[in-house]
């Protein structure tokens, strides 16, 4: 995919990876319509934006909200003329032991991780079709290949996004929209600032920069994926060969990693 002048719906553009996405995609230049909660940091990221020559325009929105994802997907079009892109990037996280996460902890996160995505692909799929070359991103987690203990709603999501991309790429197929996913590994953005987790407990960071970049090389270049994360890779190409093995290896570092991301939130 060309994706100069493509006009490209960002959500979670506020910060961490979507601004980095927001940035990398500057550069080509695209017509981006930036998504988020709060409208004082996609106004930061859209001036950068414009800096650079790119165009951008602020959509403040819960996507969570009833008939927001719709509501979204109209105004992006109706300001940017169209949508060919659609990169499905927000998202929350809530870690800890099941049972000690409250019941709106866990359907915060599948309305904003796998509800809202779900719903706003459904409403941009006429836009689409429309380009004559749409794409869908989905930004997923390594969490969503290989679970991980204390992140089981997150992680089932975070697979749920991603199952769903897959399904619907083969749905797709043929009809002039594609879809990529994106697994990144752990990412040293503000999401991650309330967990403790670090290197030593299998959790190796890299920028925002990085899984940008290699994002848009993702979609330019027509992928199906794009895995981020040596360790991720290694742990699961054993856990395809040896799950209990892979229990056994996370088992002996069970109880410091409960202490370290069980304050990890982003709701």
């Amino acid at each position: 995919m060309d994706l100069t002048d493509r006009s490209i719906l960002l959500t979670g553009a506020g910060s961490g990876i979507g601004r980095a996405l927001a940035l990398e995609l500057a550069q080509h230049p695209t017509r981006l319509a930036l998504v988020g909660r709060r409208s004082e940091p996609l106004e930061e990221v859209a001036a950068l934006v414009r800096r650079q020559g790119a165009e951008a325009v602020v959509i403040s929105a819960d996507l969570t909200a009833d008939g927001a994802p719709a509501q979204v997907v109209a105004a992006a079009q109706e300001q940017l003329g169209g949508v060919d892109v659609l990169i499905n990037n927000a998202g929350n996280v809530r870690a800890g032991r099941l049972e000690a996460i409250e019941e709106s902890e866990v359907l915060a996160q599948i309305a904003l991780n796998l509800t809202a995505p779900i719903l706003l692909t459904r409403a941009a799929l006429p836009a689409l079709r429309a380009s004559g070359e749409g794409l869908v991103v989905n930004v997923s987690s390594g969490l969503g290949l290989l679970g991980m203990a204390f992140y089981a709603t997150y992680g089932a999501t975070k697979a749920g996004i991603a199952h769903f991309g897959e399904a619907l790429r083969r749905e797709l197929h043929g009809e002039g929209v594609h879809v990529l996913n994106v697994f990144p590994g752990a990412t040293d953005t503000p999401m991650m600032d309330s967990s403790g987790a670090r290197a030593e407990h299998g959790f190796d960071y890299e920028s925002p920069e990085a899984v940008a970049a290699a994002t848009v090389a993702g979609m330019i270049g027509g992928e199906l994926t794009v895995l981020r994360g040596e360790s991720t890779g290694q742990m699961l190409a054993r856990n395809r060969e040896d799950p209990a093995g892979v229990d056994r290896i996370l088992a002996a570092g069970k109880a410091e990693l409960e202490k370290v991301v069980t304050g990890h939130s982003s709701l």
